[in-house]
């Protein structure tokens, strides 16, 4: 199976691709940062601008859907892909503006760990997008989609493995509570990431 458009629709694809990019270089960058530990205002930079940039192309995403009248796949799904991937992005500089304001600048193994599965989550998702363009067999899509359907369980597990561990250890309840919310808002990563894979496989069985 291929997707069937004509050259004007190609932009779609590419700024999608973009898209891809740009969440793979957020979730890096969370990585990065979270292995350092410091989240101060020239540690989440980077991030800041890697929001904006997603947010240009989301809207360069619907501003052209305004205006085309052949999209390669249903307007409603296009629509729902950009924004939803916006969202992985948003999410992960959202997380390190609270990490910042909870000035938990210490390196935490825990989130460590998670800020592993969320770039592993990602860089299949990325593989899932790209392929999307003209792939004549969708096997390649399917497994990227369950790749990121198996790291979100990993998550789920992960998150309250981490939770359970704060409330036995930790004696501090403002710590707890603080670190409770960052660790549910990593999981959410990945749930949006799931969210994602699952859109991407919705599309596919339309086009079939």
């Amino acid at each position: 199976m291929a997707f069937r458009f004509i050259p004007q629709e190609v932009k779609f694809f590419d700024m999608f691709d973009q898209q891809a990019d740009k969440i793979t270089a957020a979730a890096q960058a969370f990585k990065e940062l979270a292995a350092t530990g410091k989240w101060d205002d020239k540690g989440i930079t980077m991030l800041r601008d890697l929001e904006h940039e997603g947010d240009s192309i989301t809207h360069d995403i619907i501003d052209k859907l305004n205006r085309t009248f052949i999209t390669p796949f249903d307007r409603e799904d296009i629509h729902s892909l950009a924004h939803e991937l916006d969202n992985v992005v948003d999410m992960l500089y959202t997380t390190s503006k609270r990490l910042r304001l909870y000035k938990l600048n210490v390196v935490n193994n825990d989130l460590i760990q998670f800020s592993d599965l969320i770039v592993q989550s990602v860089m299949a998702l990325s593989r899932g997008i790209k392929a999307m363009r003209n792939h004549k067999n969708p096997k390649d899509i399917y497994d990227a989609c369950i790749e990121v359907n198996q790291i979100e369980n990993m998550g789920d597990q992960l998150r309250d493995a981490i939770i359970l561990k704060l409330f036995d250890k930790t004696k501090d309840p403002i710590k707890i509570i603080k670190w409770k919310e960052i660790f549910e808002s990593v999981e959410t990563v990945l749930d949006i990431c799931e969210d994602i894979a699952n859109l991407v496989e919705s599309i596919l069985v339309k086009q079939g």
